[in-house]
């Protein structure tokens, strides 16, 4: 987990429907365009199936799927996240990745009890940046530990 206790936070800012998200970019591998995703029998509906990158076999889950946001095509700017989490890597759809920002430490308070349309369990904090609000993503309570073992067993 992220120390929200200490310097600027630098985290990558994404988007899922009509909210900015983040994550820190400490826990960032790369960020990938759209590719094809083979689908692997009996895993959960959030579990999109797995793509070969550079090599390595990476699952893949839709967050849209597993926040219960309505479904959206994928287009020019959706993006592949790619998340160091747990020991694996773990490929992340969101509908686009926008920038790079430092947010200060002061500007992060913890989660309401529902921001948006994701509930709060997933959520580390809520960065108050002038006009935006940025929901800090706690990748650990994004995944069950069950759902942990079971990306590992299909990372191979």
């Amino acid at each position: 987990m992220t120390e929200l206790n200490g310097q600027d936070e630098k985290i990558i800012v994404f988007q899922l429907k009509d909210e900015e998200f983040g994550v820190p970019v400490q826990q960032v591998g790369s960020i990938e365009r759209m590719q094809h995703i083979t689908r692997v029998p009996s895993t959960p509906e959030f579990v999109k199936g797995v793509i070969n990158l550079r090599g390595v076999v990476t699952p893949i889950i839709d967050l849209r799927t597993r926040f219960d946001l309505d479904s959206k095509e994928h287009d020019e700017s959706t993006r592949i996240i790619i998340v160091h989490y747990n020991d694996m890597e773990v490929g992340l759809i969101v509908d686009s990745a926008n920038d790079v920002i430092d947010i200060p430490k002061e500007a992060i308070e913890p989660p309401p009890e529902v921001v948006g349309t994701v509930e709060a369990e997933y959520i580390q904090g809520v960065a108050k940046l002038e006009r935006r609000l940025l929901i800090l993503l706690d990748l650990q309570k994004v995944f069950s530990s069950e759902e942990v073992r079971e990306l590992k067993t299909i990372e191979g």
